[in-house]
Order: structure tokens, then sequence, then C-alpha cells
């Protein structure tokens, strides 16, 4: 049976720290060591999953192959690690109490007494373990969300705290913050000595720490750290502010982080396993050419600060593709509802080499989304929708090409006399019922492709491909034929040829629709398609 070593990661100061990126960065520098790893987040919440919060809030909700609506960490891990996660790599509060509730229920506990300890920390590891045999991995990341000291977090840190105790082969990384007052201009340590002394209290020391800071680290700050808090020094290492988040395997690499690491669990180190990532990093950083993407969405209205949260897959693709293109991206975010109050304003989006509306739901903005896509169908700026983007797409066309007034989804308007986007009829039911949680069209689903379509020859030239879903409403297939001799191509279909996943117009440059989130598979290294083909396009017109 295969050895699995584990590595729990907590954080220190405050939340927002960019543990997910230090997790994934050590992930991605096992892996290159040729180790087989997975990661899991957990999160101290009370929802059961990530799928019933608003991405406004909580940020994304990343959806993995198995139809988990999980946190965006799991898509970083993805993302670096290049792997696909199962829901089961996502732990949170919800899910312990309500397994631990329905244990009780059913008997399961023999008629004992049930308590919080030990029975809510022995079904987290519990599902620790799960998660580390299902992926036959030698390491096993995971990332305790929140802050140390935040009581939701004690038992899960109680859990991995045990873990070692029973025999598994684990590391504690202590991840925490080192701020640099501008009134004063020094890097100051007492905050994360406190953190450090707090999971002392909770009875866990850390093995390693990493500071993330504005800077890097000095030797006093980490003399300072080694001494106040009981860590040697060599187990002490810098995570500064680095202006790509891709370049953090290779800094913490350079610090000796993955050496100290293989040593606490005597394994050897091999030189040199970065020099693809190296290529990677040196690539991306001497580009000339620049592309600029507008996405017209509609979660605006709380500031910029929690925008790029709620479409960090997109914007990452975005970069990906415009990376392999050799080409840097100039993001705008366009708020669709200034297109509602003056149609003028839609000439803005001639100043965008491409425009992408993505996934949302809701009536906000959407009519200033729709005259958007009709600007830029009618404009040939290349366009890209996904998911409620190429629903909108199609109420569109339905609108001012096939000439059916007021057209709409029925997610908006359900008593539209044209729902061209109608709800699928098996989640009628879990509407009626209030059955919202996990109950969407979640996860990877295949699609036939149509050959010699601009979206077959993206996709390599591949009769059948997958992406994932996370949707409720689709095309109404009553309406296929007239916008099929409209001019619309549905150049992918599901394999019962009844739901509608891609769309394109062949006499545009670069106009296409998936019902689907190809942004959840795509790679550093290998971007996703639609994606890739939309940069090309616009590329192609600027030259």
């Amino acid at each position: 049976m295969k050895k699995t070593r584990y590595i729990a990661v907590t954080g220190g100061v405050l939340s927002g720290l960019g543990k997910g990126v230090v997790t994934a960065s050590l992930g991605y520098l096992l892996k290159a060591q040729g180790y087989k790893v997975t990661a899991i987040k957990i999160d101290p919440y009370i929802n059961v999953d990530a799928g019933t919060m608003r991405p406004t809030e909580h940020g994304e909700v990343f959806v993995t192959a198995d139809g988990g609506e999980t946190d965006q960490d799991l898509g970083t891990y993805e993302r670096f690690l290049d792997v696909a996660l199962s829901k089961r790599n996502n732990i949170t509060t919800g899910q312990i109490y309500q397994t631990v509730i329905n244990k009780e229920r059913n008997l399961e506990y023999g008629g004992k007494t049930v308590e919080v300890i030990p029975h809510i920390p022995q079904e987290i590891k519990r599902r620790i373990r799960e998660a580390a045999d299902i992926s036959n991995a030698d390491f096993v990341l995971i990332e305790i969300g929140g802050t140390v000291g935040d009581y939701q977090s004690v038992l899960f840190i109680e859990a991995v705290r045990e873990m070692r105790l029973e025999g598994d082969e684990i590391l504690y990384v202590h991840v925490a913050y080192l701020p640099i007052p501008k009134n004063i201009g020094e890097m100051k340590t007492k905050p994360a000595q406190h953190s450090v002394r707090e999971l002392n209290e909770i009875g866990l020391q850390p093995d390693i720490f990493i500071g993330r800071s504005e800077k890097p680290m000095d030797e006093a700050r980490k003399n300072k750290i080694s001494f106040i808090c009981n860590i040697d020094k060599k187990n002490i290492f810098s995570a500064p502010d680095l202006d790509n988040i891709y370049k953090e395997p290779l800094f913490l690499d350079s610090e000796g982080v993955t050496k100290t690491i293989l040593d606490r669990f005597h394994l050897p180190y091999k030189k040199n396993t970065l020099t693809e990532w190296k290529k990677f990093i040196k690539k991306i950083s001497n580009l000339e050419k620049t592309v600029s993407i507008g996405i017209v969405g509609k979660y605006f209205d709380i500031g910029d600060f929690s925008l790029e949260d709620s479409y960090i897959s997109v914007i990452e693709s975005i970069k990906h593709a415009c990376w392999n293109n050799n080409a840097n991206p100039e993001i705008s975010w366009i708020d669709s509802k200034q297109f509602e109050k003056d149609e003028n304003n839609l000439s803005m989006l001639d100043d965008y080499d491409a425009v992408i509306v993505p996934g949302g739901f809701g009536s906000s903005g959407v009519e200033g989304k729709i005259n958007a896509i009709r600007y830029v169908r009618e404009n040939n700026i290349p366009y890209l929708g996904l998911c409620y983007g190429m629903q909108l797409a199609v109420v569109e066309y339905a609108r001012n090409v096939c000439n059916l007034k007021n057209a709409h989804t029925t997610e908006i308007n359900p008593k539209t006399k044209h729902p061209v986007i109608d709800i699928l009829p098996e989640q009628k039911k879990n509407i009626e019922k209030s059955d919202y949680g996990a109950t969407m069209r979640l996860g990877e689903h295949p699609a036939k492709l149509k050959k010699e379509t601009k979206i077959w020859k993206l996709y390599g030239k591949k009769d059948k491909i997958s992406e994932r879903h996370r949707h409720r409403y689709e095309m109404n297939p009553e309406y296929i034929d007239l916008m099929e001799q409209k001019g619309i191509v549905f150049s992918g279909v599901s394999p019962n040829r009844r739901l509608m996943e891609f769309m394109e117009l062949s006499e545009h440059d670069y106009f296409v629709g998936t019902q689907a989130h190809p942004e959840f598979k795509s790679r550093p290294l290998k971007p996703a398609p639609l994606f890739d083909g939309l940069i090309k396009a616009a590329l192609n017109i600027q030259e």
C-alpha cells in the first residue's frame, strides 16, 4: 500500500493572505520532484458547499469534473498542478456536521453520546484520508481556511494535530503576514509571533514558517521569528509580493523550501526539475504585444475589490491564452448597466480587441449585456459568450435577426412569448421544491462537435470533447430550426442531441458561445481552446 505524506498549511494575521497560491506552489514543486500530489481545501463556513453563496461575497464558485461547487482555491490547485480534483477535495464545516448528525440519527455511533470532541475531528480526519486514498497521492496538501485564532478553524487544526499522534507523517506549515506600516517603514513580526503563539495554545507547533510580505524578509526578521517562535532558522522562508503568481514556485524553490520539505520526510531532492516552468516564466516576462479584452459583467455593485474574485478563472484563462500567443492581457471591467442608460456608450466597445460576457444569474444589467452583444456582432468585434453569455447571445439573435420581438430567457421573463432560452424540465421540480443546493446541471459533460466548424477546429478537430457546466437554463429546442435557418451554427450538441452546447456565426471573424465553462480547465501551459481562439482572432484583426 502506498505511503501518503501530509502537509497542513495554516494562516495567520489576516485572511486573503495567498495561502492558496503558496499551497499550490508547494504542490507544484513536489510534483516536479516526481511525486503524485493532491490538495484539499478546508473551509470553516457552515454552508455545505460554495454553490449557494454570492460570488461578490465569497468569490468564484469553482466547479470540479465530478460536479462539486467548491472554493476557488481548488481552481488555483488545478491550474498549478494540472490535475482534475474531486469535490471530496473541498471540506466544509457544513459537510462535517451534516454527516455527524446523520450518523447519529442512523445509530452509527451505537448509542454513544455524540460530542464535538472527539466526533467532529474524527469525521474531518476520515474525509482527509478518503480524499488521499481516492487520489492515490504521495503527498496531500491540506489548506485550512481562515486565520489561526478564529474559533471556526479550531476543530480542523485539532484534527491535523491528532493525525501526527495517530502515526500519519504530517508536516505543519504556517503562513503569516509581516506588515510594513508606512508611517514606520519597518517590517513588523509581532502579529506573526502572536499567530504562532495561538497555534501553540491549540497544541500545534509549526515545522516551517513562510512569511508573506510586501518585500522579502531580512535576516534580522528571520532571527527574531526563529528565536521567539521556536522554529529553526533554516525552516523560515520569505514569500514577498510578486508581479505574477506563477513566479511563486520558482521563488520558494530558490529559498530552499522544496529541499527542506523533502529532508523532513527523509526523501531525496533532485536538482533542475523546473526547466519547463522557468522557460514559461521567461517567456511571459518578455512579451511585446498587448491585447485589450473587455469583460461585460454585472458583479460591480460592491466595488472592484471583490470583482476579480468573482471571475478569477476567466481572468486566468485570458492570461493563459494571451501568453500562449506571445501577448500581454489588458483586461477592463465594463458595467453592462451603462449600456441600458445610454446606448451611445456602446461605442466604447470599439476600443477593445475582444469582448467576453461571462456566466452569471439574474436580471440586473441583462439588457445592457444584450445591447453589448448586438454591438459586437454587428461590428465584427471578437466575442466569447460563457454560459449566460451564450444564452443572451441567442436572445439577441432571436430579437434582432430572427425578428422574434421581445424574445427572452424565462429566467428573466417567465411570460415571454418567445422563450428561446428555457429552464431544463428536470430543473423545474427543483425550483418548485426550493431545492437549490447542488441541483444545477453540474460537472463535466460530453459534447459532439460538428465537423468543419470553428469550434471543431479549435478543439483539434475532435468529434467529441467534454467541458464543465453549471446552469439550469438551455436553448429551447422549439426555436433551433429557425435560428439555424437565420445563420446560427450550433456546432456542438449533447450526445442525445437534446442540448445545444456550442454556437457560432460563420460569417463573423469570431463570434462564439458555449453553454459550458471552459475556463475551469484552462492551464498556464495549456490554454482553453475557446479563449485561445478568441485571442488569435483579436491579434489577426490587430495585424
